[in-house]
């Protein structure tokens, strides 16, 4: 039986511009970051997730503690993380958070664990980046022990060995937990053979080319005689009332973002023509409701996702056009995709 589709929002808290340009503190982003929810909720997204890193252009560090602040001014809304990332974090600690926010959210919490796309966090917390694969590899292990609850005994080679009655709080109602793929048969293996959902960090290009990923997942589970759990997708975008003023409003901020981050590995500035290029035909789903929802669909469609979730900041990109391209995802492309999709 197919899961029920959902359509969701995802930021990263990057730091914005405020009205006269200059970059708002963080505190004032992570303040707007939870008034954007608040929107969301209202107008009907199913989801939104906000990220994890520990650098000066993204505001959000402490994922958990945000989605808390959530919890207390939204009332239906899920809220998760996108990405939580494990391999520098504590397993128990993280499931310990999580189950907190479930609690106080009555079951609203879902958690993406991943290794993410930036290593800053590997040497702060002080892990070693030649353990990049063991490390996630362990405490993904050790976290799907924790989930289905009850005594935990664990050993492995980067923490000491776990042997616990259960941790606290228990889960009152179920965690969902995801794991972030960026387009690697071993990470869609990996989170098979844990039975969890798997988000597909599509962040160019036709998204069509992970659809091997999707059916090697799908065989997995086949070969287990299991059913297969949701498959979701995280890309960028942005929505305004034409196309033409969401690929103006967007270019800008897009560009400064991509090209700080391509700086610093080797990547080309953007030119405007690889930027419409995405947009017209790639991972970018920039434009009208209208155009937005079509391509949204035709990926969906062409997938076979149960999860879409749009990465609806980008760079210094204010506020202000945030809250409006939120407020016409929830209002006018959420409902067009179902109806597109005819679910």
């Amino acid at each position: 039986m197919p899961h029920p589709l959902e359509l969701g929002l995802d930021t990263f808290g990057d730091t914005t511009a405020g009205p006269d340009g200059t970059p708002l503190s963080h505190a004032a982003v992570l303040r707007d970051v939870v008034a954007e929810a608040v929107l969301a909720d209202e107008v009907g997204v199913d989801f939104i997730g906000v990220g994890e890193h520990h650098r000066a252009d993204f505001a959000v560090s402490s994922p958990e503690v945000l989605l808390a602040a959530m919890a207390g001014r939204t009332r239906r809304i899920r809220l998760g993380s996108a990405v939580t990332v494990l391999s520098s974090d504590d397993p128990v600690r993280v499931f310990q958070r999580f189950s907190t926010l479930n609690a106080v959210s009555d079951g609203r919490a879902e958690v993406v664990l991943g290794r993410g796309s930036f290593t800053e966090s590997f040497p702060l917390f002080g892990y070693a980046l030649d353990q990049y694969e063991t490390l996630f590899e362990e405490k993904l292990d050790l976290f799907a022990a924790l989930l289905k609850g009850g005594p935990v005994s664990w050993r492995g080679t980067t923490r000491a060995p776990l042997a616990v009655d259960g941790v606290v709080p228990n889960l009152e109602a179920p965690l969902r937990c995801w794991v972030g793929v960026g387009g690697s048969p071993d990470s869609v293996i990996r989170a098979a053979r844990h039975g969890f959902p798997m988000m597909l960090a599509i962040i160019g290009g036709d998204p069509m080319r992970f659809a091997p990923y999707v059916d090697l997942f799908g065989r997995a589970f086949a070969q287990m005689g299991l059913p297969v759990p949701p498959v979701g997708v995280h890309s960028h975008g942005y929505v305004a009332e034409t196309d033409e003023a969401a690929r103006d409003e967007l270019w800008p901020d897009y560009k400064r973002m991509r090209d700080r981050i391509g700086a610093e590995r080797g990547w080309p500035p953007m030119r405007r023509a690889e930027f419409d290029g995405e947009a017209d035909s790639g991972s970018l789903y920039v434009g009208s409701p209208e155009t937005v929802a079509r391509r949204m669909a035709a990926t969906i469609r062409g997938l076979g996702l149960s999860r879409f979730d749009l990465k609806y900041s980008a760079g210094p990109l204010p506020h202000d056009r945030l809250m409006r391209s939120i407020a016409l995802y929830g209002s006018r492309v959420v409902p067009m995709v179902r109806d597109l999709l005819g679910r």
